[in-house]
């Protein structure tokens, strides 16, 4: 399947692509992919390290004339969001991910493609291992663990680097130039309920939501798609407002970047309620239809016989059920500042509940740091109302925008002349690096860029073949204007 992904241009990134998704990178799970990364630096004869957390740095000195620029650090992430469909048979522990070329977009067979930042990674390959292409003095960054926690940002060696000027290959938009961008926290609860076995009189149904769009938690909040985990607590509730019911199992979405796109319960109630609960739930079931009917054509919510086991009392199947209620999901704040940016959000992430134990796990994020603390305590507060044990982890900032930034003046002039019309400068709500490594080497003067990416975090990613080769020749064209020392 790679070798149509090789035959576009430019080649060199594609293959470079195809070389890299060959090897399994799951976030926090590395090894693989960091020693990849050193032995293309050592096959070079370039300059590789290593830092104590395993961020890989590769330096490559200037092209001949480039001597007299600024050096500067190229950076993206080597991690990938792990996401399939549910009937894909694929190990991403030890599979290579099976690309196809579809018209002008490359996508993955029933996968996440990690072109989300294996397009970034593949383009600063593709320049160290050329003979042709002007740049200055680069420090190749590739920090690890992004998605999941942004651990090889937040410890980065803080005197590891020596360049004044970042370039992060990180953004899915190829007519923005980003500038600023979400910081985050992880929320999470948990808790231990008693468990009983349910008596003959009871039966027990298992619920499915599957057939969402999911997508990015950051990027895609905004357009208002459907969270398994939500939908599913709509359901549940419906029918506990008629009937006392008992939960022995949820199951809901994965990753805490990445909208759920499917969830199961197992419930239980007395079977002389069954056509009452029916009744709910296919009432629910229509109005949750016909909701989102235009955004998720492809929602599919079944109800099914299964067997009884055991399940939490009523009572507790109740608080649960209302704490999921009451934890906010979405966009929780626009940006009074800049017109259409997502300031404050969260995602119900995953819920999961089994042999008695839940986890609930939320990614809170916005741009504002006093906002996001609002919306996390917020959604702390309902989960402690519901006697869960919650905890505040993973917080990295935001990355506030330099106003002043001489590379963003470059290349808006250098997009500019290039394209005929001038970029959108952005601030995201994303995660990007960007804040975390400003921390850690204050006066970086940074600016973020890339390819279109569509549905990133989800298994209908795909990235364009045009907007690559855009990106591609925006970037050769940016490395030539680099200033001088």
């Amino acid at each position: 399947m790679s070798q149509e992904v090789r035959k576009q241009k430019p080649q060199s990134l594609w293959n470079h692509f195809a070389d890299l998704n060959a090897v399994p990178r799951p976030s926090k799970k590395e090894e693989r992919v960091r020693a990849f990364m050193v032995d293309f630096g050592k096959s070079l004869n370039l300059e590789v390290m290593e830092d104590a957390i395993g961020n890989v740095i590769i330096r490559k000195p200037a092209t001949s004339g480039m001597e007299d620029r600024k050096s500067i650090i190229m950076q993206s992430h080597l991690d990938m969001v792990h996401q399939k469909n549910n009937d894909t048979d694929f190990d991403f522990l030890t599979q290579g991910i099976e690309m196809l070329v579809d018209s002008d977009i490359i996508k993955a067979n029933g996968t996440t493609l990690g072109a989300d930042n294996g397009i970034g990674v593949a383009a600063i390959m593709a320049v160290l291992s050329s003979t042709d292409i002007a740049h200055p003095a680069i420090e190749a960054l590739f920090t690890i663990d992004e998605e999941t926690g942004m651990t090889g940002a937040k410890e980065l060696d803080k005197n590891i680097l020596t360049s004044s000027i970042l370039l992060n290959l990180d953004t899915e938009e190829d007519d923005e130039i980003d500038i600023g961008c979400a910081g985050g926290v992880d929320v999470t609860a948990t808790k231990t309920y008693d468990q009983k076995s349910l008596s003959d009189d009871y039966i027990s149904k298992k619920i499915t939501v599957k057939g969402l769009n999911g997508g990015h938690s950051g990027m895609d909040i905004i357009k208002g798609l459907g969270n398994a985990n939500k939908m599913m607590t709509r359901l549940l509730d419906a029918m506990m407002r008629k009937v006392d019911i008992q939960l022995q199992s949820f199951q809901g979405g994965s990753l805490r970047n990445a909208i759920p796109r499917e969830a199961a319960v197992v419930v239980s109630f007395h079977k002389s309620e069954l056509e009452t609960i029916l009744k709910s739930y296919n009432s629910c079931k229509d109005a949750i239809h016909d909701e989102y009917k235009n955004l998720e054509k492809n929602l599919d919510i079944t109800i099914q016989d299964t067997t009884n086991t055991k399940a939490i009392s009523g009572s507790d199947t109740k608080h649960l059920v209302y704490a999921l209620l009451g934890i906010h999901n979405g966009v929780y704040r626009m940006s009074p500042d800049i017109n259409g940016l997502v300031e404050t959000s969260n995602n119900l992430a995953r819920v999961e509940l089994k042999e008695g134990n839940l986890q609930i796990a939320c990614l809170t994020r916005s741009s504002v740091d006093s906002s996001k603390v609002d919306l996390a305590m917020s959604i702390t507060a309902v989960m402690k109302l519901a006697n869960m044990d919650t905890k505040l982890s993973g917080d990295y900032p935001g990355w506030q925008p330099n106003a002043n930034s001489v590379m963003l003046d470059i290349a808006k002039a250098k997009y500019t002349e290039l394209f005929q019309h001038e970029p959108k400068v952005e601030a995201c709500h994303a995660g990007l690096e960007c804040g975390l490594l400003g921390e850690r080497y204050p006066n970086l003067d940074m600016i973020s860029f890339g390819p279109n990416i569509r549905g990133a975090h989800s298994p209908d990613e795909h990235v364009e073949i045009k907007s690559v080769q855009k990106f591609w020749k925006f970037l050769l064209e940016l490395l030539k204007e680099i200033p001088k020392s």
